[in-house]
């Protein structure tokens, strides 16, 4: 079983920066692959960047700019580290982790989810 907690998150400014962090218990970040998704009110979830077992990571194309993950040397936690925050980027924030290497954006192929911390920019 794999418990993921996440932290961070909170009100911002806009171009102000934030870093999530997502703690992990039961695997670790070498032995599970991890992701970054987000939901804002009316609008579907969907990811903001992942991380391999090996540390590949991935972006979609709107995210590549502004958002960067990462893990710590023992990699029992995952970052995201958020720069030049827009309200757009107001949210809910999510940790996902997948047994497989799997780290693409399909939601349905990580197993287990944080509970989430909402990110707020201001404008």
């Amino acid at each position: 079983q794999v418990q993921l907690v996440e932290s961070g998150g909170g009100l911002v400014q806009a171009g102000g920066s934030l870093r999530l962090s997502c703690a992990a218990s039961g695997r670790t970040f070498g032995q599970i692959a991890g992701a970054w998704f987000r939901q804002a009110p009316g609008k579907d979830r969907e990811i903001v960047a992942s991380i391999s077992r090996a540390g590949r990571t991935y972006y979609p194309d709107s995210k590549k700019d502004r958002f960067t993950v990462s893990r710590d040397y023992a990699v029992t936690t995952m970052y995201l580290q958020m720069t030049n925050l827009r309200p757009e980027d107001t949210a809910q924030y999510y940790c996902a982790a997948a047994l497989g290497d799997y780290f693409g954006p399909t939601e349905s192929r990580y197993d287990y989810w944080g509970q989430g911390t909402q990110v707020t920019v201001s404008s």
